[in-house]
């Protein structure tokens, strides 16, 4: 039996088989050879030595003083020659087999068998291996093309095949055969011969397998790829952002003089790719979207059906765009908005009035982009750190009246949350907060009633001492003055009438 100790040497430690796999395997090729010859394989026992180095098949016998089946009973006479005068009527005894003495179709059906069996054992093996590395990437070489689907040897003797789909390839990548194919794994399926990997050359998630390669700091999770879309082969967006304020997003993704993205550009066969800083302000994530153009305003037009409008420069116009639209369609994917690119020329012949809200106003008229909107505790602070806002909302102080208390008068401490959060947060107060007292807010009440298209007069209590009358906006309570149209604060339309009508 060396030979076959050899065999199953090299299954254990050459085709890396386990010992289980290779004992089953033999056990059922040897039996179904033994049945091949013999009829049944009820008494045909398989024997492994220790180190599973060698193995025996044994018929299984009944001593009996005369023998009517030959293949399950033996004579007293020939068993005490074979075990010894110690045997006795009705023992039962195991008698060596020699494989080779097996007929020749015997011996075909054992072959059959094991190799049946090592298939499936082997095919069991790398699905096992494969299909938890969905959504990992692989290299591969340019074995042969059919019907537009390319099929990749990816090793494994070639009981592991990879297809690159033609509905996955990405739209302007050549391959000749022997090329190397680097590829996203979709699907793994079994085959009659081994295991099939469907692979992806246009997933959005190659593009962010390569990047977390090339980039340290998306791999230790500093920066987070927010999204990605693409139009494989020609561009994809990438908007990233930041758990630390001191690392800048995009240029880390970038790389030194480029390199990072680069070699990333290479991975893509030169596809282009935009890298940009995410933004949870719609109107800022918009600018940012359409790059590499110049976007000068975004106006929300309609927030409930995510509709925007971004004006650009007529210089910028086609980059905007992008070829065949491309640029815009990609940005909208992106931010997830419908975005309406136009020129300034355009956009002055537009009628924006039905835009009624003051933000976008003040985005079509002012550069300076104020948030007027209510904010009342640490949480809604722009910019705040999520984790320090959980924890002073944990210890009971989550108004942004009783952060500003309890910070001047130094009682706040909180385990996690340093002296230098607590410093960062009171300087976003004083930068986004602005405190009313409670007579200022009704006077604001008072003044909101006025119709927006009648100013009224605001006297002051001192009238008798001489003092002259001040204008107030009624939408914003900006400062005003009798020869205005607009308000120059909110940009608000508004005319004068006498008071006393």
């Amino acid at each position: 039996m060396s030979e076959m100790a050899e065999a199953i040497r090299q299954l254990i430690q050459e085709k890396g088989y386990s010992e289980d796999s290779v004992r089953q395997t033999i056990e059922k090729a040897l039996k179904a050879a033994y049945k091949r010859t013999y009829g049944t394989d009820e008494n045909a026992i398989v024997k492994f030595n220790e180190d599973m180095s060698d193995v025996a098949i044994y018929s299984r016998k009944v001593v009996l003083d005369g023998v009517w089946d030959p293949v399950k009973e033996i004579e007293l006479e020939d068993a005490k020659k074979l075990a010894g005068d110690d045997v006795e009527e009705g023992d039962e005894i195991d008698i060596l087999e020699d494989p080779k003495s097996f007929n020749r179709s015997a011996v075909s059906t054992g072959k059959q068998t094991a190799h049946q069996g090592l298939n499936e054992t082997y095919k069991n093996s790398l699905m096992n291996e494969y299909k938890d590395k969905v959504g990992e990437i692989i290299i591969g070489y340019h074995q042969r093309e059919r019907n537009g689907n390319i099929y990749l040897d990816l090793g494994n003797a070639g009981r592991l095949e990879g297809v690159l789909p033609v509905k996955y390839q990405s739209k302007l990548e050549v391959y000749e055969k022997g090329d190397r194919i680097k590829a996203l794994i979709v699907e793994v399926k079994p085959t009659n011969s081994g295991v099939q990997l469907v692979l992806s050359r246009s997933d959005p998630k190659l593009v962010s397998s390569i990047l977390e390669k090339e980039v340290p700091e998306i791999a230790d999770g500093t920066v987070e790829i927010e999204k990605i879309v693409r139009d494989a082969g020609y561009r994809t967006k990438i908007a990233v952002s930041s758990k630390r304020e001191e690392v800048d997003p995009v240029g880390a993704c970038v790389g030194l003089k480029g390199v990072r993205i680069q070699n990333v550009i290479r991975e893509l066969l030169n596809e282009k790719i935009d890298v940009l800083k995410y933004d949870p302000d719609p109107v800022v994530f918009i600018k940012n979207a359409l790059s590499p153009a110049q976007v000068e305003r975004v106006i929300i037009m309609d927030n409930d059906k995510r509709q925007a409008l971004a004006i650009v420069e007529d210089s910028q116009f086609s980059l905007a765009i992008g070829r065949q639209g491309q640029n815009v369609r990609l940005a909208n994917r992106l931010c997830d908005w419908n975005i309406d690119v136009k020129t300034i020329e355009q956009a002055e012949e537009m009628d924006l009035s039905a835009v009624s809200t003051v933000q976008n106003a003040r985005n079509l008229f002012s550069d300076n982009e104020e948030s007027y909107d209510e904010i009342t505790t640490v949480a809604e602070l722009p910019g705040v750190d999520a984790e320090v806002a959980k924890l002073l909302k944990n210890n009971g102080i989550e108004e942004i009246q009783d952060f500003v208390e309890a910070y001047d008068n130094k009682s706040i401490n909180i385990e996690g949350v340093s002296q230098e959060a607590l410093d960062k947060v009171n300087a976003l107060i004083t930068e986004n907060v602005e405190f009313v007292e409670e007579d200022e807010e009704e006077k604001a009440e008072e003044t909101s009633e006025t119709p927006a298209t009648n100013a009224q007069p605001a006297k002051e209590e001192n009238d008798e001492a001489g003092n002259e009358e001040e204008y107030f906006c009624p939408e914003c309570g900006a400062k005003i003055t009798l020869d205005m149209t607009h308000c120059p604060n909110c940009g608000v339309e508004f005319e004068f009438t006498d008071g006393e009508e």
